[in-house]
């Protein structure tokens, strides 16, 4: 029975230990870069005045880890079908060459962007938000580490996801890496505080279908907009994007180009 259970638990702690690594390294340099080391630079690119503070950030770091924990537990899921023999997606993704390995990533990408924007909406119900959003929401003002600061309910719903898709789609496990690499960093740099998005010289989003900084910090402000995770499509076909949402992205960028404007101004010809 030992050995049976050995194979799961080395599984289940690389796992743990390859997603606790990849959220620290990430939430940790975005934190680092943008709140400490380009402070006054990015200054005007600040999206709010005030900080949270730090007994915040340290709840959400431990949250984060207790959500990663139920990751790695939901992927034994798969580590499971792929050890007996009946997970042979992995194989015939594999045989299907290099143009599926990225067609099944931009696939993965979109799938996992109206995964979270349903379940988003549907854990933001009144019968459902306590017990499986309020903790995420606990983070009005939202900082790097609020990437997995999950209620247990909300961490099953994401962390569901990669097996779901993993068994209904041939998919490599290269791909699945990558997809959680381009995951953490969305997240990461979508709760920093900091709008690093670029924008037009009429003030909207230069790649206006991605989701910015202010589009996402405008959701932690006022709940009941902007649910959208990775695109801005199903909000707004859906009519869920904040009515100020352009208005606000347009200010804050317009606020980093004055300032840059008066410091050339101001220095010595």
């Amino acid at each position: 029975m030992l050995d049976a259970l050995l194979p799961f638990a080395r599984n289940w702690l690389a796992s743990m230990q390859v997603d606790v690594t990849r959220y620290v390294v990430f939430s940790v340099s975005v934190w680092l870069a943008l709140w400490v080391v380009l402070a006054l630079p990015l200054a005007g690119r600040k999206i709010r005045d005030s900080r949270p503070a730090a007994r915040q950030l340290l709840i959400e770091f431990a949250t984060s880890i207790r959500s990663i924990m139920i990751f790695s537990t939901l992927g034994l899921l798969t580590f499971g079908l792929f050890r007996a023999g009946w997970l042979q997606g992995p194989y015939i993704a594999k045989s299907w060459g290099p143009v599926w390995f990225w067609t099944s990533l931009i696939l993965m990408v979109l799938a996992h962007d109206a995964w979270f924007y349903w379940t988003h909406r549907l854990i933001h119900d009144r019968r459902l938000f306590r017990r499986f959003h309020r903790r995420h929401h606990r983070s009005n003002n939202p900082s790097p580490f609020t990437a997995y600061s999950f209620d247990l309910g909300e961490a099953f719903i994401n962390g569901v996801f990669v097996p779901l898709w993993m068994i209904l789609v041939p998919t490599q496990w290269p791909v699945v890496g990558l997809f959680m690499l381009h995951q953490i960093v969305r997240n990461t740099i979508g709760h920093s505080g900091y709008e690093l998005f670029p924008a037009r010289k009429d003030g909207r989003p230069l790649i206006p279908f991605l989701t910015t900084v202010t589009h996402h910090d405008l959701h932690h402000a006022q709940a009941g907009w902007n649910y959208g995770l990775y695109f801005t499509w199903w909000d707004k076909l859906m009519g869920t994007e904040h009515p100020e949402y352009l208005k606000r992205f347009a200010a804050v960028t317009a606020k980093k180009s004055r300032q840059m404007e008066a410091t050339s101004r101001s220095s010595p010809a």
